[in-house]
């Protein structure tokens, strides 16, 4: 008995754009970084806004962190088990909220434009890379969607690893998280002295 064929996957950026672009995160997460430091404008109001729901994209981060074990296994429990691709999610949630701390209609637009210039494609590419190593991964992909969790795939259940969150190096975001609101506090007391 023969299986259906699986769906043929449709990207929407080019593969050699993608290619390109994947190379560029490093620099524009500097340029970011310089943009937050330059643009940011944070008020207490804001920064009760935006900074949990940093945490809650970190937190998201963390928790994927703790169920993937980097092409060895295609990581399906956990978050994984909702949507397929938890760190980019918890990423971007993490930003928004530093941004909304941050009150800059700049760094918002820069913001947007980067992630779905860069971090999209590079998504792509991340799905496809996965395709080409899990046999399993097509199947997986047609239950679990990339960013909303509209429905579950309950065949694995696997328990969260510290080893796996220490050796992915999540607690890495938790450190830039902490100088973020480190910084974002120090500009929202300079701006309260100033007047």
């Amino acid at each position: 008995m023969s299986h259906p064929a699986a769906p043929v996957p449709q990207y929407f950026f080019p593969k050699a754009y993608a290619d390109f672009v994947q190379r560029l995160r490093v620099p524009c997460g500097f340029l970011l970084l310089g943009a937050f430091a330059w643009l940011s404008n944070p008020s207490m109001h804001s920064m009760l806004i935006g900074l949990p729901i940093s945490f809650a994209g970190l937190g998201l981060r963390a928790w994927a962190g703790g169920h993937l074990a980097k092409d060895r296994q295609l990581a399906t429990s956990g978050p994984y088990s909702y949507i397929r691709n938890p760190l980019y999610l918890g990423t971007l949630i993490a930003a928004s909220g530093i941004v909304i701390a941050c009150r800059s209609a700049g760094l918002a637009a820069l913001f947007f434009i980067v992630f779905v210039t860069v971090y999209l494609p590079a998504v792509e590419l991340e799905e496809q890379h996965l395709r080409e190593i899990f046999p399993d991964y097509d199947e997986y992909a047609a239950r679990v969607n990339r960013f909303l969790p509209f429905r579950r795939w309950d065949r694995t259940r696997h328990r969260f690893s510290w080893l796996l969150y220490r050796k992915n190096e999540e607690y890495k975001a938790l450190i830039g998280f902490l100088i973020a609101v480190a910084w974002l506090v120090w500009k929202c007391w300079l701006s309260s002295t100033v007047t």
